[in-house]
């Protein structure tokens, strides 16, 4: 009888033993459970805590979408400047990225400033020093844009051959203007490096090919597409103009002489 009630009491104990252990590992287990969600939770409020919205800037004075980026934690940069017709002088003509885009903070948006419509006159700087036309740009309220260097024996070192917009263009987009410099002529060339002309009018390109003999073949007209707005670091991309430049065999950087016939790809 003892040995009996000696065998029930051990398995009683035996079966406490391990409804203890099974409530300490089921409690083991709530609290991971509870640690992974508190984990998750945290993460995601981490992340996207750190995100906003881009707002819309479009429109507005720059000083103001510097305060409205700034209270967002965003930074803001003015890295392009265009004429305007239809957004007043000193307002967002456009924005990268675009509104409604979410992105972290400290994340830079780049605008354009809108310089209002064309009020000054393109100044006619072929035949001058360089340096002469970058003050004559300076005087009209514009800026020397891309300047490509060019050897070319009938005129001296220095000079400007060629200019893109050319003089009193109307609608030009930016207030820059680029030039076809003459290299120093020490010795005669037997060959050119090949200009990047993209952006050009066709005009000016062919103005300038005939000042070294370089001959142009008749220009291939092609339709452009409309460019895309731009997303993240990527700057915006105005329209492409009518009779500019889009492509050019050879390519820039290209040796040329007056045997080849340069190839152009315009805009429609």
């Amino acid at each position: 009888m003892a040995v009996r009630l000696n065998v029930r009491f051990n398995v009683r104990q035996n079966i406490r033993l391990l409804v203890n252990l099974f409530q300490v590992a089921l409690l083991l287990m709530l609290l991971v459970a509870v640690a992974l969600v508190a984990a998750i939770v945290t993460m995601h409020f981490a992340i996207h805590g750190a995100e906003v919205e881009v707002p819309p800037l479009k429109g507005m004075t720059v000083a103001d979408a510097l305060s409205e980026t700034a209270g967002l934690g965003l930074n803001l940069d003015v890295d392009n400047r265009y004429y305007s017709g239809q957004v007043a002088p000193g307002h967002i003509l456009t924005q990268s990225p675009a509104a409604g885009t979410i992105v972290r903070r400290a994340w830079t948006v780049r605008v354009s400033e809108s310089l209002g419509p064309q009020k000054v006159d393109v100044p006619s700087t072929v035949g001058q020093t360089a340096r002469v036309a970058a003050m004559e740009m300076q005087r009209a309220g514009l800026e020397v844009g891309a300047q490509a260097v060019l050897p070319y024996d009938g005129a001296p070192g220095g000079t400007v051959l060629a200019q893109d917009p050319p003089a009193h263009a109307q609608d030009i987009e930016k207030p820059a203007v680029s030039l076809l410099v003459a290299a120093p002529n020490d010795e005669p060339p037997d060959g050119w490096v090949m200009p990047d002309f993209t952006g050009w009018t066709i005009d000016s390109v062919e103005a300038a090919l005939a000042k070294v003999g370089v001959k142009a073949a008749p220009p291939d007209f092609v339709n452009v597409g409309v460019a895309p707005v731009g997303n993240g670091s990527a700057g915006p991309q105005m329209p492409v103009k009518p009779d500019s430049v889009v492509a050019q065999e050879p390519v820039a950087g290209m040796r040329v002489d007056q045997s080849v016939t340069v190839r152009l790809a315009v805009a429609k």
